[in-house]
């Protein structure tokens, strides 16, 4: 499973370095949605039009400080469309010997249609998990235990190895429609390297416990030491998460034979 070769691949070639990148930036969108849902009220509202629009604005904020902190790790993924296009480039390179100029011009290139990918994988993703949601939640006692749950993670799976599956697709110059071709017959390549993805990201790491010590009671030292280093594990393990699926990604295309050395196609 190209997944689990990632992982010696990346340490073998010093590729470990670059999961500080997505760590730190998973710092900074958690604290910013932390920020943003902890306004306060103010009293200065007098008038009745006065006190919707600030009820308004306030739902707004603790809505986009919440999509924040619990899409952290996806909008993390999105951010970092230059490092992983890189990032596969050079995998490529070390597997094949084929390398590539930089070119700003191209550079941008990349970088609107990671965008543009990964925005449609989003809308479609979630316009398709809402009704399951919803589904599960009215006929199912307990949502978590419905067989839809599967179905959702298999969705979330396929969309998040579709977006890594086209940094390669792109340098084979393949359009948008012609990678989404690919990716369609080739499920399940998708699913495998998405839901690995998915199943590293979803851990339940909570960043407060490790940055501000929440939790932390001086009187069951032992307790809180394991809990703030069981976040840490989960925090690096989310960090490294899209590294190694970017490398699993170039490294499953080159075993199907679809990375050849320029000199070979």
């Amino acid at each position: 499973m190209s997944f689990v070769r990632a992982v010696p691949f990346m340490l073998k070639h010093g590729l470990y370095f670059y999961i500080i990148l997505p760590a730190a930036i998973m710092i900074l969108v958690y604290k910013g949605g932390e920020l943003i849902a902890s306004r306060q009220p103010v009293s200065e509202a007098q008038t009745m039009s006065e006190i919707v629009w600030y009820v308004l604005g306030l739902l707004i904020d603790i809505t986009l400080g919440i999509m924040l902190m619990t899409f952290a790790k996806f909008i993390v993924v999105i951010v970092l469309s230059p490092l992983l296009a890189y990032l596969s480039e050079r995998c490529e390179t070390i597997l094949t010997g084929n390398s590539y100029a930089f070119n700003l011009e191209q550079f941008w290139k990349d970088i609107k249609r990671a965008l543009r990918l990964a925005l449609r994988n989003i809308v479609r993703q979630y316009l398709i998990i809402i009704p399951l949601y919803v589904i599960a939640w009215l006929f199912w006692e307990d949502s978590t235990k419905s067989p839809l749950t599967w179905c959702i993670f298999l969705v979330s799976s396929y969309y998040y190895g579709f977006s890594f599956i086209d940094y390669i697709n792109e340098r084979r110059k393949l359009d948008f429609k012609r990678s989404i071709a690919f990716v369609r017959s080739h499920k399940g390549l998708a699913i495998s390297i998405g839901g690995c993805y998915a199943f590293m990201i979803f851990g339940p790491v909570d960043l407060g416990v490790i940055f501000s010590l929440k939790g932390y009671d001086p009187l069951q030292v032992s307790n809180s030491i394991l809990n703030i280093m069981g976040h840490l594990l989960l925090w690096l393990i989310a960090s490294a998460a899209p590294i190694l699926a970017i490398i699993a990604s170039t490294l499953a295309m080159h075993e199907l034979g679809y990375l050849k050395r320029k000199s070979d196609k």
